[in-house]
């Protein structure tokens, strides 16, 4: 490096940032008996293509993209991420105890496994579609799980989700609050 160039940095700190979640407790992670199938429903959610997998993987790949330019944005979307993480946690102890297994492929009725992929991923090029992908991508996941909770008779199982839920909807009213913001 010659003396007239200086180095380039992204001078955003992520020290001290805290998963975005709702100021509620969450239930025991408990299940009332072992059901592989209800195991293999919540894979869909541990790492399907609307999973939890995706949104952590989403979310980071748009913080890091924007950290140089839209610091405080990508702060956020970075605290989004620490809650899917907790989530996916939450989700993988489930399926453990539900008698299923951790593998990062979702398991279908059929019986057949998807592994994950990045190609279940929403990766526009602008910020402003970034989130409106994120916000996508959180409503999905919400209608989802609304569905399993149909179809799971496990009170443990569904407080869980139910409560997964309410973090989801917070999410959805922080990325819509970041839009006004945007140009």
């Amino acid at each position: 490096m010659s003396e007239t160039n200086s180095p380039i940095t992204n001078s955003c700190s992520f020290a001290g940032i805290q998963p975005i979640l709702m100021d509620l407790p969450y239930p025991p992670v408990t299940v009332t008996e072992k059901n592989p199938a209800y195991a293999n429903l919540l894979s869909m959610d541990y790492c399907g293509p609307v999973s939890e997998m995706s949104a952590i993987t989403q979310y980071i790949n748009n913080e890091n993209r924007l950290s140089c330019e839209l610091c405080p944005l990508a702060k956020t979307l970075l605290g989004l991420a620490m809650a899917e993480m907790m989530h996916l946690q939450k989700l993988g102890q489930l399926i453990v105890l539900l008698g299923g297994s951790i593998d990062f492929s979702a398991r279908l009725q059929n019986g057949k496994k998807m592994l994950w992929t990045p190609e279940y991923l929403s990766i526009p090029e602008h910020a402003k579609k970034m989130i409106y992908a994120d916000i996508d991508a959180e409503k999905s996941a919400i209608k989802q799980y609304r569905m399993h909770i149909k179809m799971i008779g496990d009170p443990c199982v569904t407080a869980v989700l139910f409560r997964i839920i309410q973090d989801e909807e917070y999410h959805i009213m922080i990325l819509e609050h970041l839009l006004k913001d945007l140009p």
